[in-house]
């Protein structure tokens, strides 16, 4: 087999392990950056590069090599889901930075955040001033979840005594000049549509 088919076979094949490793780990793997999904998802990326270029290395090495990986993140998935002492080992916990308006310096050191790093985490939030905030925990896929001072809180409908008729998800009904007959009959506007 030529070198030039070799190659293409082997880029085929990565792409459709890696796919196939994606959809069997589910969106978490997309959007969760934990610990062992981050290591998961540049090894695995490091296998398929690999797989496509490095025709000398025998092709049922990598296959092998992709087999083991998803079978150790699979693993680690299921035990995260299932133990939460596993999961906090696995997956690591969130991290408080701010408590009760102060910032915990042990913690952003523990982190390797500094200061200038979690004003630009809180710009990031929309909060310019940091006396605003009273909570601030840096969450397990390293994003920053922020609770406002009381004060500083936006006002609900709920607290002026407003009860809006709560909203439904908007559907299409139309895309690419094709009426979604599916959705039509799912919507619960179809017979004021169909009647204009």
């Amino acid at each position: 087999m030529s070198v030039f088919l070799e190659i293409i076979i082997r880029t085929f094949t990565a792409f459709i392990i890696l796919w196939i490793f994606v959809h069997i780990l589910g969106k978490r793997t997309i959007f969760q950056k934990t610990y062992h999904l981050f290591i998961a998802t540049i090894t695995m990326g490091t296998i398929a590069g690999n797989l496509t270029f490095n025709y000398k290395i025998k092709f049922l090495y990598f296959i092998l090599s992709f087999v083991i990986m998803g079978s150790v993140i699979f693993t680690l998935n299921i035990l995260s889901v299932k133990s939460q002492r596993f999961r906090k080992r696995i997956a690591g916990k969130p991290v408080t930075l701010i408590q009760e308006g102060k910032i915990l310096e042990v913690s952003l050191q523990k982190t390797g955040f500094s200061i200038d790093m979690l004003k630009q985490a809180l710009r990031g939030k929309d909060i310019f001033n940091m006396d605003e905030v009273d909570w601030a925990i840096l969450e397990v896929n390293g994003s920053l979840s922020v609770l406002k001072k009381a004060e500083y809180q936006n006002i609900t409908r709920k607290d002026v005594n407003l009860n809006p008729p709560s909203y439904k998800v908007p559907v299409e009904l139309i895309m690419d000049g094709a009426i979604l007959s599916d959705n039509l009959s799912n919507s619960t506007y179809n017979e004021e549509w169909l009647n204009k």
